[in-house]
């Protein structure tokens, strides 16, 4: 498979940006998408922040990881939801 045929599949993953809003009403009515191909301009942004959520065997059993992105656990967020700046638009991802 090639390079950007990986990218391609990586990036045909459910994407949503959440730009360190706080959330009225819906998630869904609150919660902006982006496009792969939005994303992909995006890549090497440095106000742009990748964050991988995948969970269990979704993580585990990929053989596809989009380059730059940080693995967190979406189960156990204290930890980590801190150390990102409010001011940098979080990407996070799931399949």
């Amino acid at each position: 498979m090639t390079k950007g045929r990986s990218l391609a599949i990586i990036l045909a993953a459910v994407v949503f940006v959440i730009a360190g809003t706080s959330t009225n009403g819906s998630a869904s009515d609150q919660i902006p998408r982006m496009t792969k191909e939005e994303l992909k301009a995006q890549l090497g942004n440095p106000d742009v922040v990748i964050i991988d959520v995948r969970v269990g065997g979704s993580w585990n059993g990929s053989e596809y990881k989009i380059k730059g992105a940080v693995r967190e656990d979406p189960e156990d967020v204290s930890p980590w939801i801190e150390k990102y700046p409010k001011d940098k638009t979080l990407v996070f991802y799931c399949s």
